[in-house]
């Protein structure tokens, strides 16, 4: 299952996922992380949520991010939830056919190994295709 939060910037998608996580921390059993592209969260998602920086890995596109989920996923068979605060500023990229892909890819991943996934990315929401409607 993937859950995709859109908006232009400033329009509260971070503080969205914050609650996001406080809440799947509470209510779902399961390890949980959370993939940011700064330490910018440190101070707001709780302890027991794995924080990942992802300026630390050089995560340039869409197959080295699924590459990285997967390697997350094969050291942890216990993750429940997978956060990506603002995706498309991690890999540096736009909304476009591949960010589809991905979103679909996460959805089928998530599927099979019993994963949500919930996504940021900043765009305005009417800019979305009706493959990234799917996912609101």
């Amino acid at each position: 299952m993937v859950r995709l939060i859109m908006g232009s910037k400033g329009s509260g998608k971070t503080k969205k996922l914050i609650e996001l996580v406080h809440d799947a921390v509470e209510n779902e059993r399961g390890d949980i992380v959370c993939i940011e592209r700064r330490a910018k969260l440190t101070y707001d998602i709780p302890h027991k949520v794995r924080l990942i920086d992802a300026s630390e890995y050089n995560l340039n596109g869409y197959d080295t991010m699924k590459g990285f989920i997967c390697g997350l996923y094969s050291a942890n068979y216990d993750i429940t939830h997978i956060f990506i605060d603002n995706v498309l500023s991690i890999i540096g990229r736009d909304v476009d056919t591949d960010a589809e892909d991905f979103f679909e890819w996460c959805d089928n991943f998530g599927q099979k190994e019993h994963i949500k996934f919930t996504i940021t990315i900043s765009v305005d929401v009417t800019k979305a295709t009706d493959r990234i409607k799917k996912y609101f």
